[in-house]
This record gives structure tokens, sequence and C-alpha cells, in this order.
């Protein structure tokens, strides 16, 4: 089991290389992001967009492009599109945003002819690793379902445990997140997080434990457990997934732990046909380091 992003990074080693389509290549941080996953072994890239400009960006970074596959596409609608379907017709492993608006590359995701669509729900993943913590921390949805119903936070479980199985956790502990660890019908996530976890108790949700609803800190603090006497919960302050009652609180936390604590991350579109890594211009080097070596492994899972 990965408790790391060195062992995740180790993980990948062991794998063939994989293959990153990127859409819009021109962007200084995507392209030192792909020279650096190259230099580790984690995956080559093809480099969809303005050659001229990626050309120019690499000179000045000293990156050298002798061993990239450039294809030259100004447009940045096209460039997204060449890049989507090379994963789409399986010459790509995994497809990247470059310097491109979200809702554009979002687009090209979603393409019925070319994209990556499959019948799931597309939800974020953002994997943690945080000091003082024995194990890696999935965290969802913080970036992309703003508020999910039922059937939506089940598929969003779903989506996360098979990334959390690729990161070898055979059976990820699930805990459905609220202020209370009870249920409160004036609290709908409370209700949703019962039912959540009767529906993995019935065998609708599997590979995983489910337990909830659970506050932050008896998901995530033993002794918080231990004092609230809620020790004989199925999750006593040792769970891998953190599931948001809706975007708002995903993402404050999300920004928490980037912001206050000594932290990796990496993160994921998931619910697709092949990994999509897709960051923000303002997420650090290694956290698009970390998205490539993620995707890499869910890529070679999907095999």
């Amino acid at each position: 089991m990965s408790k790391s992003f060195d062992d995740l990074l180790a993980q990948v080693a062991k794998c063939p290389t994989k293959k990153i389509a990127v859409a819009c290549a021109q962007d200084d941080a995507v392209l030192e992001a792909v020279r650096a996953a190259k230099d580790r072994g984690i995956a080559d890239a093809v480099l969809v967009g303005d050659e001229a400009k990626i050309r120019t960006i690499a000179n000045v970074l000293k990156i050298d492009l002798s061993g990239y596959e450039i294809i030259n596409e100004p447009d940045m609608l096209e460039a997204a599109r060449t890049a989507v379907k090379l994963v789409h017709d399986g010459k790509a492993d995994m497809y990247m945003k470059g310097l491109i608006d979200t809702k554009s590359f979002l687009r090209s995701v979603l393409d019925k002819e070319v994209g990556l669509r499959t019948d799931k729900t597309l939800s974020h993943v953002c994997v943690f690793e945080v000091k003082g913590m024995n194990h890696l921390l999935f965290l969802s949805d913080v970036a992309f379902v703003p508020y999910p119903d039922l059937e939506t936070k089940a598929n969003i479980i779903r989506n996360t445990v098979e990334i959390a199985h690729a990161c070898g956790v055979a059976c990820p502990k699930v805990a459905p997140l609220a202020a209370v660890e009870v249920v409160n019908p004036k609290m709908e996530c409370t209700v949703d997080a019962a039912k959540l976890t009767e529906m993995n108790e019935n065998g609708e949700i599997t590979g995983c434990i489910i337990d909830g609803p659970l506050s932050l800190d008896l998901a995530i603090e033993p002794q918080a457990a231990f004092h609230k006497g809620t020790t004989d919960r199925k999750i006593v302050g040792d769970a891998d997934v953190l599931l948001f009652p809706d975007i708002q609180a995903g993402n404050i936390t999300y920004k928490c732990l980037v912001h206050t604590a000594d932290c990796k991350n990496g993160n994921i579109l998931t619910g697709t046909k092949a990994p999509v890594i897709l960051t923000s211009r303002s997420d650090e080097f290694e956290v698009k380091v970390n998205s490539i070596a993620l995707a890499a492994i869910v890529a070679e899972n999907l095999k």
C-alpha cells in the first residue's frame, strides 16, 4: 500500500512508461512538469499547441524538445480536440490541461466523437500526503461537483474508491462528513451519510467501508473518537477517504491543508475513459508532477 508520494513514484517506476497528451502545451509551468515527469521515468508527452510558442518557452527554460512529439495546432479549441483524440484513440494514456481555459478543456473531455466521456459521474479526487498521518488521504469532491445529491455522492465514492484501489488501498474507509456524527433530519447531509452507509452494508457500494455521518475530527483523529466515546464506530480516526457534503466544505478544507499543513498533493478528474490532469496555474510545480504520477498509476490500473 502506498503511504506517500515517494511510494507512488516507486510504484510508477515498475510500470511501463505512460504517455500524456497535453492540450495547448505553450505553458511554462506545464512544460516544466512534463520535463520532470519524463526525467523521473513517469511519462513521456505529446505536446499539442502553438509550436513556435512551445519552442520559445522551452528555449528559455532550457528544455530539450528533441525527445518529444510536437503537433502544431495554434488554435486553442482544435489543439484540445487533437490532444484528447490521441487519448480517445489509445495513442496516449492520459490527458493534461495546458494554457487553455477550464471550460474549453472540459468541453473537449466531453466531446461526443473524440472525448473521454462515459456514463459515470465526473468528479475530482485530491490525494494528500500529510505529515503526521501514516497513510494517504483522498478528498472528494473539492473542485468539480457543487452540490451533489445522494446518487451523485454514491458515484463520487465509487470514483474515489477506484483511485484508492489503484494506489494500493485494498478496502478504503470512507467518511461522509458533516458537522456532527449523528443523524439530524434538519441536516440533509447527515441523512445522506446514513443512507450511504446503508447502501454500503447492502452491497450497493462495494470495495470499501462507509461510516457516516462523521465529523472531521472523528474521521481523522483517533484521540477524538476516544474522548467522544465513539470507539465502536467502523471508522475511528482512520478514514482514508473524506467525502464532503458540498464543494464549499471541500474546497475550504483543501485550501486549508495546502496553505497551512506540511503536505504534498496531486489531483485528477475521474469518471472518464482515461485519467484527466486538471491542475490550476496557481498549483505549485510538485503538485503538477504528483498529479501526473497519480494519473499514470490510475492509467495502469485501468488496463
